[in-house]
This record gives structure tokens, sequence and C-alpha cells, in this order.
């Protein structure tokens, strides 16, 4: 089972890291948590597990992060955005790791100004942790930003909350302008489009929390169906963009998911394969031994 981690687990394992007082006399105190810290506060490996937290860090130094299926080798400076839903584990590299980084739940975010490029960034993003490789430049600017924060935090002015909000809206303004000049120029397409939205449509069908989920769209017709397209529709775009059929798509995504859980849950076979949307355990078996050669048992031992 994929463990969860608190604000206050995350307390306890990092005992030099002080929570920010609270101060009933203060109005201006924020609903939520946030705080702000210099990474020489984290621990140089983080078990894989979900956080019930957000947190954003400028790191510099070299790591490995791992979420789900992928792998990203963190071989340069970088702005990361951890994102709640997505569970992860980290593990440096380099011996001299620095930078830093802030963390806030829910409630702190509800109160921040939800404009559009608020909900196209990358604190947003429900399924992915999104890395910015930056450079020179922006590392400073991002590290005078995040000191600002800790003196903020250490400040007795009334209003540092609102202004703490403005400057983790800056620094997503920043990975938004980033995230800008990585999308190509070139025209979209309709089949483009189509297979965007599918993409996106099987993304939010991800992870999964429970053997008693179950997942809704299991078939190129769910898919088509959602889409309001034909599936020869759907399948036409896909291979044109892809070169692979719906099917094909649906069924790596199934395998890719199915080794997450055998990997990082103690759910029985059956479980997984009931969430995953097999009528049967043999059916999942069957498809899992012709992709990969194995079952998943032998996957998991």
């Amino acid at each position: 089972m994929i463990t969860s981690e608190s604000i206050e687990d995350f307390y306890k394992s990092h005992p030099t890291a002080k929570p920010v007082p609270t101060d009933p006399y203060n109005a201006q105190q924020p609903q939520g948590h946030f705080n702000v810290f210099s990474r020489k506060f984290c621990n140089r490996y983080n078990a894989y597990s979900r956080r019930d937290y957000y947190k954003i860090s400028l790191i510099i130094g070299k790591g490995k992060l791992l979420y789900g299926d992928t792998e990203i080798e963190i071989n340069q400076n970088a702005l990361v955005f951890f994102n709640r839903n997505v569970p992860y584990s980290w593990e440096t590299v380099s011996e001299k790791q620095s930078g830093y980084f802030c963390l806030f739940n829910d409630e702190f975010l509800n109160g921040m100004n939800r404009t559009k490029n608020f909900m196209d960034s990358p604190i947003s993003k429900i399924d992915t942790i999104p890395v910015f490789f930056i450079t020179e430049q922006q590392e400073k600017y991002l590290l005078d930003i995040y000191q600002k924060m800790c003196s903020e935090v250490e400040s007795n002015y009334v209003y540092k909350y609102e202004l703490i909000k403005n400057y983790v809206n800056l620094i997503i303004h920043e990975a938004v302008k980033m995230q800008a000049s990585q999308i190509s120029d070139s025209h979209i397409n309709g089949s483009s489009r189509i297979t965007s939205y599918f993409v996106e449509l099987m993304d939010r069908q991800f992870p999964i929390d429970s053997p008693e989920h179950k997942l809704q769209l299991r078939t190129a017709k769910d898919y088509a169906q959602r889409l309001s397209v034909h599936i020869n529709h759907l399948n036409r775009a896909l291979k044109e963009v892809t070169g692979k059929t719906t099917t094909e798509h649906i069924t790596e995504r199934l395998i890719q998911e199915s080794k997450i859980l055998l990997k990082n849950s103690n759910w029985s076979i059956s479980e997984i394969a009931y969430c995953l949307g097999f009528e049967y355990p043999e059916y999942f078996n069957n498809l899992f031994k012709k992709q990969t050669g194995i079952t998943p048992n032998s996957f998991r031992k």
C-alpha cells in the first residue's frame, strides 16, 4: 500500500524544521499552512509515498526523482513542483545540496488568486511532477524570492502572508514563462487536439488510490464516447500523431500502472486486476504476460 505523509509527519521527520507559530490575535493569519525552509533540512533519501501537501523546491544540487513509472535525473539546478496527488521518492546524488523549498496545503492554496495563468500553471497539474531546469539568471531571481519569503515568515508584519502569497505567485509565473517557452509554436491540427484531449482524459484516471476504485474508462469505445467522437476517428487521430492505436495506448498505460501497483502496494493480484477494469484476474494475467513476458506474480517477486 502506498503510504501518505502529512504535514505533521514532515515536522516529526525533520525535527530541526520548526513550524510557524499560530498567532490567535492576528486577523491576517492565513487559513491552512505555509512554511519555507533551506534545503539543509532535506533528508538524503525520501521514501516513495504520497504527501498531503504541496511543495515547490529550488534544487541546487543533483539527485534522482521517481514517480509512477518515470525517473528523472536532476543533473542541473531545477525548480520542481511536487504535487500532493502524485506519490514520489527522492534521492540525492551530489554531496553538495542547497536551495530552498516551501510547503503548503490546500487551504493555503485556496486562498490564492486563481487566475487563468494560475489554473494552467505547474502547481495545478494533478498527474505529474513538473521539473524545470533553470539558467544562472533564473536561479538568482528565484533565490532572491525564497530569501524574501524566509525573511517574511520570521517578521512581525501584519500582512506578511498576503505578501508571501504574492511571492509564491511570482514563482508560479516564472514557471509559466518557462512552460510557455517549451511549447512548440507549430500549428495544432485537429488530430493533435484530439490526441491531447485523449491523453489528458487518460491521465485523469490515475493514480489509483484504493483497490475498491475501478477505472471508469477501460476501452477505446469508452474514450471515444467520452470525447464525443467516432471510435474510428479517434483511432485515426492517435495513429497519425503517435503511430499507435487507441487500444495500444490503453494497454501500455494499464501495464505501466499495474507495474507501479505491483511494486509499491500490498494489494493482491485480484485487487489490482479489478481496479484496472478486468472482469477476471485471468484476463489481467494473460495481458500482462503477453506484454512483458512474465506473470504479475513473477514481476512482483
